[in-house]
């Protein structure tokens, strides 16, 4: 179900995660869980004709990014307000439509359950991630993306510039655990 980024995409893929670890990068420093997501249309080569799927231009230049979307669940106060949710909604808006046939998203962890059944819903034809979410992945541990029943199963590509986005989440955790508790540690603390 899974592969490594495949040619003739792996540069572009590699092209558009640098764009998604640069939105989550700005939800680090927002105090946000550092994902991002970027949701870009190739351009067409060739369009679809007698079955056979279109053939999309692997120059990243030649795409459009129809959306981007960073982690805000603490500022929005939304447990939805994840990144590829963000991203998905200002794609529908950017193309118009709800169905983003002939896209690919791009996030720098993979998709929760709830935002996993997004993408499928919102049939985009594949989504690439940074790291592997080993306990709460959509596609890695409750098999979304395979799904017999979903009506449409996106291709995925895991692993896309795993180390910089594995790295970032790393480094968010290390300060959010050396930092001080924002709790009082007594009752007595919170009438000071």
């Amino acid at each position: 179900m899974t592969s490594a980024a495949s040619e003739p995409f792996a540069e572009f893929d590699r092209h558009f995660m640098s764009m998604a670890l640069r939105e989550a990068e700005r939800a680090f420093e927002e105090g946000e869980s550092p994902a991002g997501s970027v949701v870009v249309q190739p351009a067409v080569i060739v369009p679809a004709h007698d079955g056979h799927p279109p053939v999309f231009d692997p120059d990243p230049l030649k795409a459009k990014i129809l959306g981007r979307g960073r982690n805000a669940t603490e500022g929005l106060k939304d447990a939805t307000a994840h990144a590829e949710m963000l991203a998905l909604s200002a794609a529908f808006a950017s193309k118009g439509d709800w169905r983003l046939s002939g896209c690919r998203m791009y996030a720098t962890k993979e998709p929760c359950p709830m935002c996993a059944g997004a993408v499928s819903l919102s049939r985009i034809d594949a989504i690439v991630w940074g790291a592997s979410d080993p306990k709460r992945g959509g596609g890695s541990v409750f098999g979304i993306f395979g799904h017999p029943g979903m009506n449409h199963r996106p291709a995925t590509v895991a692993g896309v510039m795993e180390a910089e986005c594995l790295g970032l989440f790393k480094r968010f955790f290390a300060e959010r655990r050396s930092a001080p508790s924002r709790r009082p540690s007594s009752p007595a603390d919170e009438n000071s």
